[in-house]
Protein backbone atom coordinates (compact mmCIF):
# COMPACT_ATOMS: atom_id res chain seq x y z
CA UNK A 1 0.00 0.00 0.00
CA UNK A 2 1.69 3.46 -1.01
CA UNK A 3 0.26 6.57 0.63
CA UNK A 4 -1.38 8.77 -1.82
CA UNK A 5 -3.03 12.00 -0.80
CA UNK A 6 -5.09 13.89 1.28
CA UNK A 7 -7.73 15.64 0.35
CA UNK A 8 -9.53 18.87 1.60
CA UNK A 9 -13.75 19.40 1.08
CA UNK A 10 -14.42 22.82 1.03
CA UNK A 11 -17.08 25.34 -0.09
CA UNK A 12 -15.10 27.75 -1.76
CA UNK A 13 -12.09 25.52 -3.91
CA UNK A 14 -11.06 29.05 -5.30
CA UNK A 15 -10.46 30.60 -2.26
CA UNK A 16 -8.48 27.55 -0.32
CA UNK A 17 -6.68 26.68 -3.44
CA UNK A 18 -5.07 30.43 -3.84
CA UNK A 19 -4.49 30.04 0.26
CA UNK A 20 -2.30 27.23 -0.59
CA UNK A 21 -0.30 28.31 -3.97
CA UNK A 22 0.78 31.26 -1.83
CA UNK A 23 1.82 28.36 1.29
CA UNK A 24 3.58 26.45 -1.53
CA UNK A 25 5.08 28.98 -4.05
CA UNK A 26 3.26 26.20 -6.20
CA UNK A 27 0.16 26.91 -8.53
CA UNK A 28 -2.29 24.76 -7.97
CA UNK A 29 -3.05 22.26 -10.70
CA UNK A 30 -7.12 22.06 -11.94
CA UNK A 31 -8.29 19.89 -13.83
CA UNK A 32 -12.08 20.75 -13.60
CA UNK A 33 -13.38 24.09 -11.36
CA UNK A 34 -14.56 21.96 -8.61
CA UNK A 35 -11.28 20.60 -7.95
CA UNK A 36 -7.32 21.57 -7.57
CA UNK A 37 -4.30 19.91 -6.58
CA UNK A 38 -0.59 20.07 -5.22
CA UNK A 39 1.21 17.22 -6.15
CA UNK A 40 4.13 16.72 -4.19
CA UNK A 41 7.23 14.59 -4.23
CA UNK A 42 5.30 12.21 -1.36
CA UNK A 43 1.85 12.98 -2.15
CA UNK A 44 -0.71 14.73 -3.26
CA UNK A 45 -2.97 17.99 -1.63
CA UNK A 46 -6.36 17.66 -2.96
CA UNK A 47 -8.74 20.21 -2.54
CA UNK A 48 -12.49 19.62 -3.60
CA UNK A 49 -15.75 21.15 -3.67
CA UNK A 50 -18.42 19.62 -1.33
CA UNK A 51 -20.40 18.82 -4.74
CA UNK A 52 -17.63 16.10 -5.56
CA UNK A 53 -19.07 13.96 -2.07
CA UNK A 54 -22.46 14.54 -2.76
CA UNK A 55 -23.48 10.86 -2.38
CA UNK A 56 -21.85 10.92 0.53
CA UNK A 57 -24.65 12.60 2.59
CA UNK A 58 -23.78 14.53 5.95
CA UNK A 59 -20.76 12.32 6.30
CA UNK A 60 -18.41 14.78 4.81
CA UNK A 61 -18.62 18.35 6.06
CA UNK A 62 -16.32 21.46 5.54
CA UNK A 63 -15.15 23.84 8.11
CA UNK A 64 -15.29 20.57 10.31
CA UNK A 65 -11.97 19.56 10.71
CA UNK A 66 -10.55 19.63 14.81
CA UNK A 67 -8.09 16.64 14.45
CA UNK A 68 -5.54 16.90 11.17
CA UNK A 69 -2.38 18.64 10.64
CA UNK A 70 -1.63 19.74 6.91
CA UNK A 71 2.05 19.98 7.28
CA UNK A 72 4.91 21.01 5.19
CA UNK A 73 8.68 20.42 6.03
CA UNK A 74 10.34 23.97 5.29
CA UNK A 75 14.02 25.10 5.89
CA UNK A 76 13.26 28.29 7.24
CA UNK A 77 10.32 28.63 10.15
CA UNK A 78 10.56 31.69 10.27
CA UNK A 79 11.30 32.61 7.44
CA UNK A 80 8.10 31.32 5.65
CA UNK A 81 5.79 32.71 8.47
CA UNK A 82 6.73 36.22 8.47
CA UNK A 83 6.36 35.59 3.77
CA UNK A 84 2.68 34.57 5.12
CA UNK A 85 2.08 37.54 6.97
CA UNK A 86 -0.20 38.98 7.49
CA UNK A 87 -2.39 36.24 5.91
CA UNK A 88 -3.06 33.75 7.59
CA UNK A 89 -5.22 35.82 9.62
CA UNK A 90 -5.54 32.91 12.89
CA UNK A 91 -2.08 31.70 14.03
CA UNK A 92 -2.36 28.74 16.11
CA UNK A 93 1.17 28.79 17.36
CA UNK A 94 4.20 31.61 16.51
CA UNK A 95 7.41 30.22 15.45
CA UNK A 96 8.45 27.80 18.54
CA UNK A 97 11.01 24.98 18.90
CA UNK A 98 9.35 21.98 20.07
CA UNK A 99 10.27 19.45 22.53
CA UNK A 100 11.76 16.63 20.47
CA UNK A 101 13.78 19.89 18.44
CA UNK A 102 11.17 20.49 15.25
CA UNK A 103 10.54 24.28 14.57
CA UNK A 104 6.94 24.69 13.68
CA UNK A 105 4.72 27.31 13.17
CA UNK A 106 0.54 26.32 13.24
CA UNK A 107 -1.71 28.50 10.94
CA UNK A 108 -5.34 27.87 10.12
CA UNK A 109 -6.03 27.96 6.12
CA UNK A 110 -9.59 30.11 5.53
CA UNK A 111 -11.70 26.68 5.80
CA UNK A 112 -9.85 26.75 9.71
CA UNK A 113 -7.70 24.05 8.95
CA UNK A 114 -3.89 23.87 11.19
CA UNK A 115 -1.29 24.17 8.62
CA UNK A 116 2.16 23.31 10.47
CA UNK A 117 5.05 24.41 8.66
CA UNK A 118 7.84 22.70 10.06
CA UNK A 119 11.93 22.12 9.87
CA UNK A 120 14.46 19.50 11.62
CA UNK A 121 16.96 19.95 13.54
CA UNK A 122 20.23 20.10 12.07
CA UNK A 123 22.52 17.88 12.81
Amino acid sequence: MSFSSIRIITEDVDRLAAFYELVTGTAAERPAPVFAQFTGTAATLAIADRATVGMLGDAVSPHANQSVFVEFEVSDVDGEFARLRPEPREVVLAPTTMPWGNRSALIRDPDGNVVNLFSRPSD
